[in-house]
């Protein structure tokens, strides 16, 4: 029936013990579980298992393996192949090539040697190396042609997945290979008719129907992965739909005033402007602009059903100068005809938790590269992500440890794993941040590009001057905020600041909390002269602590408006020792 997945079935001859006559019959098999082999006594033959190009797990699949890679070594094979523009020869090379370093227990990225492989496993973490197009790769050597492992089965996988076709567009990253019958199975009816003239057309012009059917059609999995973005679109921004979510973010005074006061305090900067809004939900940025004296406002907004409300409202209030699109910006000129750099103001509130989750940021850049006027202003034009280690009653450890009386703390510590994997959102009291705050990464609107919301920075917690009073305090975790600003490059009359930091009034935003798998002990310089630091024990223990935890920081976007963190802690102590902690991975 068309429509209807019909798994490939092989007959296979058998023959009983002691009967002349043969026996045929049909046995359901999956076409990822076998290959033609090339012995004539071994037809069919299983594929074998695919190893993990940083351990020794084995796989069923090269899909599967590179999900692990991806999920559990910060190695995302297909995203490499893309970013680097590799054919399948390069590919090839980046296999073995990582094979290579692997063995040496070597960094396929940075390079960097380790005594063991556990160690080198320890630090792997989402890369922020930047492989472009036409550059010189390490592993673009004709020598990493040459399979590493003997008859690696990964290598035989690509070859048979990922094989270029004639016109050298063949793309590894972007190639799923079907069986032609199964595909045409797959197809809607309405399609068959349609599909089967183009076969036909592939015919005349010389491709015989025994090749057709001997050879596996490549199908492009740009359909598919449009398809995903689609649907994560529809989810993200039909959430935006509901009435609640706007209640909320309409009641942060914080984000209310910040947005106001940079508008409407900044007359000479909006007087006869013309903006445009990025997601303007229920118009209220679009309406402070009118009211600022903007000429001309355009509203763009991808929910449907907010596009509706948000042009009521505008109508409602008198709002002339306001047109509101129901659109991404990225798809507005099929809904709008706009002339290429034509606003002076571009504004949007595009923050998502850890600033960059589920973010618009990048819809913002795409505005400002096609239709913000050279030297117009973005609002706001900086944003900066800030950390700080927290204590203990910044985990959910003190609430289970006394429960009306009770010793609940096993639950605690199964939810402190937890939370050691996920980030937790949740505003966490100042009192229980323990060292000095620090600038994790900054970003400057005007100027950075796409690739720059994925970045590693390294910083160092210390303990604040009101901890130092404790000989011993521990570090749990590493817990990150934002502040957005208006800077004085636009917003001459009234620079703005909104802030989401613990020290300051809540937002809706609150706090980033990402948990250590085991605390770490600290002192300052003071409490260590009370403190048996005995060059023997651990450190980072209550009898080793350490003076400075090293915190390296990658975050990255793992997909479609999602991201994922990597956090490699190292204690520094007094004497000169140090200790490095595995990296943990927290998945947005």
């Amino acid at each position: 029936m068309a429509g209807e997945a019909i798994d490939p079935k092989i007959t296979v001859d058998r023959e009983s013990e002691g009967e002349e006559e043969e026996e045929e019959e049909e046995v359901e098999e999956s076409w990822d579980d076998w290959r033609a082999g090339e012995g004539e006594d071994d037809e069919w033959a299983p594929v074998a298992s695919v190893v993990c190009l940083f351990c020794t797990e084995q796989f069923d699949s090269s899909e599967l393996l590179f999900d692990h890679c991806r999920l559990e070594h910060c190695f995302d094979f297909y995203g490499v192949v893309k970013n680097s523009g590799l054919d399948f020869y390069g590919s090839l090379k980046l296999v073995n090539y990582i094979r290579s370093q692997v063995s040496q227990n070597k960094c396929w990225s940075c390079d960097q040697a380790f005594k063991c492989d556990q160690d080198m496993l320890n630090h792997l973490h989402v890369t922020n190396t930047c492989f472009k197009k036409d550059t010189k790769f390490p592993w673009d050597n004709d020598f990493y042609l040459k399979p590493y492992l003997e008859d690696d089965p990964l290598l035989h996988s690509l070859s048979m997945d990922d094989e270029d076709d004639e016109n050298g567009n063949g793309d590894v990253a972007d190639v799923k290979l079907v069986d032609r019958k199964e595909f045409m199975n797959q197809v809607d009816v309405p399609n068959l008719e349609k599909l089967e003239d183009q076969f036909g057309k592939l015919m005349e012009n010389g491709v015989s129907e025994e090749k057709c059917e001997e050879t596996n059609l490549k199908v492009v999995r740009h359909g598919a992965a449009a398809r995903e973005r689609k649907e994560v679109d529809e989810d993200y921004f039909g959430s935006y739909s509901s009435f609640g979510i706007h209640r909320e973010m309409l009641g942060d005074k914080v984000r209310m005033d910040a947005y106001r006061n940079a508008l409407l305090n900044n007359r000479s900067l909006l007087n006869g402007a013309v903006v445009l809004d990025v997601g303007c939900g229920t118009g209220i940025l679009s309406l402070f602009a009118a009211q600022a004296g903007a000429s001309k406002v355009v509203s763009v907004e991808a929910s449907k059903k907010m596009a509706t409300v948000a042009t009521q409202i505008a109508k409602d209030n008198g709002a002339e100068v306001i047109t509101v699109v129901h659109s991404m910006v990225e798809d507005i000129e099929k809904k709008l005809q706009i002339e290429p750099k034509s606003f002076d103001i571009l504004v949007s509130e595009w923050m998502g938790y850890c600033l960059l989750y589920e973010s618009m940021l990048s819809s913002v850049l795409y505005a400002r590269d096609h239709y913000l006027k050279p030297g117009g202003a973005i609002l706001p034009d900086t944003a900066t992500i800030f950390g700080a280690g927290f204590g203990k009653g910044g985990t959910s450890m003190p609430f289970w440890e006394d429960v009306y009386g009770f010793n609940m703390s096993s639950v605690g510590k199964e939810l402190v794993q937890d939370a050691a994997r996920i980030p937790i959102v949740d505003t966490i009291d100042p009192l229980d941040i323990i060292t000095d705050s620090v600038v994790l990464h900054s970003f400057d609107l005007v100027t950075m590009q796409q690739d720059d919301m994925d970045f590693t920075s390294t910083i160092e917690l210390h303990l604040k001057p009101s901890q130092m009073m404790d000989h011993l305090n521990w570090c749990h975790g590493l817990v990150l905020w934002f502040d957005t600003d208006f800077t004085a490059r636009f917003c001459k009359e009234n620079p703005t600041i909104l802030s989401t930091s613990p020290f300051g009034p809540k937002t809706h935003w609150a706090q980033t909390i990402l948990t250590l798998r085991e605390p770490i002990a600290m002192c300052s310089e003071n409490g260590r002269s009370v403190i048996s630091t005995l060059s023997s024990k651990e450190i980072g223990t209550e009898k080793c602590p350490v003076a400075t935890v090293r915190i390296r920081v990658s975050i990255a976007r793992a997909s479609h408006r999602s991201i994922v963190v990597s956090l490699e802690a190292t204690g520094l102590g007094f004497d000169g020792k140090k200790k490095n902690w595995p990296v943990q991975i927290f998945n947005l």
